[in-house]
């Protein structure tokens, strides 16, 4: 073997131990653009220097809200080591054969048959809202994510339980972690509830349009309204004013998901990671 150079083949090696070659990374959205996400950016990467050390490929894939029938047409195709689905719903986990489980996690929601691996969004934004409570806020307006998207519930839940024990009422207008939506979203919001005094987003993205729409307004920030949002970004510390928001530890979300999926680990039920604020300027 030395002498004739000889390395193993993956290709080979992984037809013989039927391990496959491939991890897929699904990303379900109502269009192709979820995948130009920084979020989809950073599960990626994580999940390839997972493959790489294994000596197998990732591959990327959008999978059509409307069209959940093409995860399970994904998952039985040729050479496919594992799938890691993004932002999933129980009806796409449904679809995943059954001789692909245990090679399949879930990032988001998970099933009986699909683990999953997600940020603790309850207490996260339970942390964010409390310090605006505590900072004198008492007129919270939230956006949230996508209506489709499950694991947005207990954020939502979480936040409803604050204001209900600080006396406050819910004010609620959907989003879709973009900046555009952010900043349609609070001229929304400053119309509907004029005497709004915090904003907080479930996306630092959509925290970022909302400053930009706040200020269009000639709103000053945190002068008459807080903002404040969730997943810590980059941009989050360089906006002006600098973003308040907890974190969101998608590399070591992606990378537990990548090695249990191809480890064949056995991690039934949901893991969750825990969410810290970071105080910033903004609130």
């Amino acid at each position: 073997m030395a002498a004739l150079g000889y390395v193993p083949d993956a290709s080979a090696r992984a037809l013989v131990t039927r391990t496959g070659t491939r991890l897929a990374i699904a990303v379900i959205g109502r269009t192709a653009a979820v995948l130009d996400d920084p979020y989809v950016g950073r599960v990626l990467t994580s999940a390839a220097h997972v493959a790489a050390e294994r000596e197998v490929g990732v591959s990327l894939h959008w999978i059509p809200l409307a069209d959940l029938a093409s995860l399970s047409r994904l998952a039985g195709s040729r050479g496919l080591g594992g799938l890691v689905v993004v932002n999933p719903t129980p009806p796409a986990l449904a679809t995943v054969p059954r001789d692909l489980r245990g090679r399949v996690a879930a990032v988001g929601v998970g099933a009986p048959h699909v683990p999953s691996f997600d940020v603790d969004n309850r207490s996260g934004t339970d942390g964010v809202v409390r310090h605006l409570v505590r900072t004198g806020r008492r007129r919270i307006a939230m956006v949230s994510g996508p209506d489709w998207l499950p694991c947005g519930a207990r954020a939502i839940e979480a936040y409803q339980r604050v204001l209900h024990e600080s006396g406050g009422e819910p004010r609620i207008v959907p989003g879709d972690f973009t900046v555009a939506r952010g900043a349609k979203a609070a001229i929304e919001i400053m119309a509907r509830w004029p005497d709004t005094d915090a904003v907080f987003a479930l996306s630092d993205l959509t925290a970022l349009g909302v400053l930009d729409g706040l200020h269009g307004l000639g709103v000053r920030v945190p002068g008459d309204v807080a903002v404040a949002g969730f997943d810590d970004i980059a941009f989050a510390g360089l906006a002006r004013p600098a973003l308040t928001t907890t974190t969101h530890p998608v590399e070591k979300i992606a990378t537990a998901a990548a090695a249990a999926v191809l480890d064949r680990r056995d991690t039934s039920g949901a893991t969750f990671y825990p969410s810290t604020l970071v105080v910033r300027e903004s609130a």
